[in-house]
């Protein structure tokens, strides 16, 4: 089980320097729109301080991270749900992404052109989430089209449709995202959910900066932050060029550059951690022979789905789980000295995962 996310925007807005960036994958960078067709994915880790604790603690052979995948999808342009710019195919892409993150131009170049000709990140936003909102009317508008039909021959199921495909088709089409509609019941939500909208996945947004507006950013980026907020997303303000550049330094020479440019870590850190928190995602640890590591899960994942994360078979013959938090086994120092210390403690079928949690398995092979 794996969590994307996919990194979304205008074109030559600096999608691909900041996946390259990220990923280190190498994505073609270019001043001309759509040098991006086909996404590309990477994978990247997770930052974990309490994984690097424990592994300066432990000193395992081998400390595995968690991580997240991003994936670069070419630029959307207006009326991109109509088909703009092979803007169906983009959409598609889109669709099977588990988040959004948009990367809104900041930056000033005469070389790089812009399909608007004018610095308007907080407008650009909303070239794209419109782009999203007409194709998610689209699709429910098909969906009710369909529901009127069987409805007409005495469908019931059919009928309960109706009205919540209705308000969702008028909410949309006024500029309110399905992310932010307002559902009666579960079985709405059901509903929605299993049309995959666009507009309701997780979203995030990357303000791509220019080396030059690092000292005199925060007036800009707090209009910017201030037009997300009112629609709940938050704002990763990040320099896409210099941080793809010094990703590609060694390590030693990365750390000289940041510390003359003043930077005490890199924004693409911040990044990968807003999309951790965007997808409500927490961090469970195993200790198993030789490998210390990280495991991906949903907040509220009960134990024995949290075990089918590692193996399907765990999961299957789950028996029950032992459980200790970090901070406990960071003090005792040791599993031993945890399980004397009474840390330990043993959780069945209906426990959910905490964050932070380092557990052993019992299961019936």
């Amino acid at each position: 089980m794996g969590f994307s996310c996919g990194i979304v925007g205008l074109p030559n807005a600096g999608k691909s320097t900041i996946f390259n960036a990220l990923t280190l994958a190498g994505s073609a960078v270019a001043s001309y729109a759509f040098c991006t067709i086909d996404p590309k994915e990477g994978t990247v880790a997770v930052p974990d301080p309490r994984l690097a604790g424990l592994a300066e603690m432990l000193k395992p052979p081998q400390v595995t991270p968690t991580t997240l995948s991003f994936v670069d999808i070419a630029g959307l342009v207006k009326n991109a749900h109509a088909g703009e710019g092979l803007g169906n195919r983009f959409l598609a892409n889109i669709r099977e992404m588990d988040a959004v993150v948009h990367v809104l131009r900041v930056f000033e170049d005469r070389n790089v052109s812009h399909v608007h000709e004018a610095i308007d990140p907080a407008a650009d936003f909303d070239v794209v989430m419109t782009e999203l909102m007409l194709a998610d009317v689209e699709t429910v508008q098909r969906r009710l089209d369909k529901a009127r039909k069987l409805a007409k021959i005495g469908d019931k199921e059919a009928m309960g449709q109706l009205d919540v495909l209705g308000r969702l088709v008028e909410s949309l089409g006024s500029g309110v995202p399905a992310s932010r509609f307002e559902f009666g019941h579960d079985r709405e939500r059901e509903l929605a959910a299993g049309l995959f909208l666009l507009s309701a996945k997780p979203t995030l947004a990357v303000a791509n900066l220019g080396e030059d507006q690092l000292d005199e950013i925060q007036p800009a980026a707090e209009k910017l932050r201030s037009h997300l907020a009112a629609q709940d997303v938050p704002l990763v303000l990040l320099p896409g060029k210099l941080e793809m550049e010094l990703t590609e330094l060694p390590e030693e020479d990365r750390r000289e550059f940041m510390h003359d440019l003043g930077l005490e870590s890199l924004a693409l850190d911040q990044l990968v951690e807003a999309g951790y928190r965007l997808l409500n995602l927490v961090t469970f640890y195993t200790i198993v022979g030789t490998e210390l590591r990280a495991w991906t899960i949903p907040a509220g994942t009960p134990a024995p789905a949290a075990a089918g994360r590692i193996h399907t078979d765990m999961e299957q013959g789950f028996i029950k789980a032992e459980v200790v938090p970090f901070d406990q086994f960071m003090d005792a120092g040791s599993e031993a000295a945890a399980r004397s210390k009474g840390y330990i403690r043993t959780e069945g079928k209906e426990y959910a995962v905490q964050d932070g949690d380092i557990v052993t398995f019992q299961f019936r092979a």
